[in-house]
């Protein structure tokens, strides 16, 4: 029985150390710069004590530098899509903030995001070569594709840096995120809205980081 409670112990402290390491960064100077952006923290970050503004986005190389604290999405307000639509972005990111790989990417169908109950889905990116579908539903998390590795993602050489190309395509009654060119996900438009879902992949699209990264988002566009 000693040993057992031993064992739990360590356990308990690797993980409290690993948490530790892992906290929301605090970015010096952090705010938003880059002309008629906006951003907000994920629902329930605000009352840990999280801000905005402990990351900080700037225009930089004809795109957007995020220095990333908390966990957020990032839109311009002017970018929507309606009806068939495809989005992209270029993601690069510069350099490894944790002892892990965290994930970006892009959303779609945003209605109500500077509030606590926003409605969004998102794709995005790890350095490891995972892909992930997750998103927003009055603020609760939905997932409609959970985290799995990819043979189109690309993995980060050993700088930690790594680029990634992050496409949704809305056509007819399906919508898919493409990384690098291919097909990772391909929900039909039921699966990701009604009830306790989307509204609509109608909306506002943007970018989606987790929390630590440091990535230059360039070639942000519709079509």
């Amino acid at each position: 029985m000693r040993l057992i409670q031993a064992s739990v112990v360590v356990i308990s402290l690797v993980a409290s150390t690993a948490f530790a390491q892992d906290a929301d960064r605090k970015v010096a100077g952090g705010g938003i710069t880059a002309k008629g952006w906006q951003g907000k923290i994920d629902p329930g970050k605000q009352n840990e004590g999280k801000s905005i503004n402990d990351s900080k986005v700037m225009e930089m190389g004809g795109g957007l530098h995020l220095q990333v604290g908390p966990a957020a999405v990032y839109w311009n307000p002017a970018n929507t899509g309606k009806g068939d639509y495809t989005v992209s972005a270029t993601f690069k990111e510069t350099k490894v903030a944790s002892d892990h790989p965290h994930p970006y990417g892009l959303f779609i169908g945003g209605s109500k995001l500077d509030t606590d109950t926003p409605n969004l889905v998102y794709c995005v990116a790890y350095g490891n070569g995972d892909v992930l579908v997750r998103g927003f539903s009055g603020g609760k998390v939905i997932n409609p594709l959970r985290r799995a590795p990819n043979a189109a993602v690309h993995k980060a050489g050993a700088d930690g840096g790594v680029t990634q190309q992050i496409a949704w395509s809305v056509k007819g009654d399906k919508a898919e995120c493409l990384v690098n060119g291919t097909v990772v996900a391909s929900l039909p438009k039921a699966d990701i809205t009604g009830p306790d879902k989307l509204e609509s992949t109608d909306g506002i699209y943007g970018i989606r980081v987790s929390h630590n990264l440091d990535v230059l988002v360039t070639g942000l566009s519709k079509k």
